[in-house]
């Protein structure tokens, strides 16, 4: 795709997906020597380089806060639990056998 105004190509759908899954599970610097060297191949346009690294690592400070997110909610639902069954009423003493 050409950007009209520079002549310059920024990173398509099928780029940035592409790109995506190679640097998923990658440190956001080495991310970003991935995408680096991909785009050093072509004539791509610098701002939408940039815009695809925001977006990634947008997406990235998202996965952290959801993941501290089920961590916190998890520590919530144990205390929750741990304090539900300690207050749990206790059954009464069955006296009926020590009777008589």
């Amino acid at each position: 795709m050409e950007q009209q105004n520079t002549g310059l190509k920024v990173l398509d759908s099928l780029e940035r997906a592409k790109l995506g899954f190679r640097v998923f599970n990658l440190p956001f610097d080495e991310a970003e020597e991935v995408i680096d060297a991909y785009v050093s191949q072509g004539n791509y346009d610098p701002a939408s380089v940039e815009l695809f690294k925001d977006q990634l690592d947008t997406q990235r400070n998202i996965q952290e806060k959801g993941v501290e997110l089920l961590s916190t909610s998890a520590q919530i639902l144990r205390q929750v639990v741990s304090s539900f069954i300690k207050n749990w009423p206790k059954p009464p003493e069955d006296n009926s056998s020590h009777s008589g």
